[in-house]
């Protein structure tokens, strides 16, 4: 069930998302935000809506996962006034790495940080633009309490709640989503 947008600036964030039908294959619709990043108040609106519930959390750093966590991350960071980590695939970091494996539909994947990214009991917030299968993000959450980090929590743009990833998250720490679909 889509939990129903807050104000009139999701909104506003929402209208700004294209849905692509059958894409990238029949029977899938697919997010586009391209149109919310080509937007400067839009995505302005969508990195206040971001941090929102972290501020005053003492967020010390936050960890982009790749790509596109890239991107929201960090401006995330910037707003939160706190470093950014990125957490990326196989072969984009230079050693020391620590890694994690995990499984997608499809196969298995990695996600990869540098072993000196965050340091133990630093106030980690973690961000990516989807939460699908939640396998991503559960990999990404591994790392940061793998560093000895403490994990905040985790925000995402869009949950796709059919998918029911967030039944992977596990924890105390909470997960925010904008949008539901």
């Amino acid at each position: 069930m889509n939990e129903p947008l807050k104000n009139d600036s999701l909104k506003s964030i929402d209208a700004l998302i294209r849905a692509v039908a059958d894409f990238p294959k029949p029977g899938v619709t697919f997010r586009d935000i391209t149109p919310l990043l080509a937007d400067a108040g839009g995505f302005a609106r969508c990195i206040d809506a971001l941090a929102e519930p972290w501020q005053g959390s003492g967020v010390q750093a936050v960890c982009g996962i790749e790509s596109r966590g890239f991107i929201f991350g960090a401006a995330l960071a910037q707003k939160l006034h706190a470093g950014f980590v990125p957490v990326r695939k196989p072969g984009k970091l230079p050693p020391p790495l620590i890694a994690v494996e995990y499984e997608l539909e499809y196969g298995r994947d990695q996600l990869q940080v540098r072993s000196d990214a965050l340091k133990p009991g630093e106030r980690t917030l973690l961000v990516d633009d989807v939460l699908a299968t939640g396998g991503t993000l559960a990999a990404a959450r591994e790392l940061v309490e793998r560093l000895d980090a403490v994990l905040v929590g985790a925000s995402v743009l869009i949950e796709l709640d059919a998918l029911r990833g967030r039944e992977r998250w596990s924890g105390d720490a909470p997960v925010h989503a904008l949008l539901h679909y």
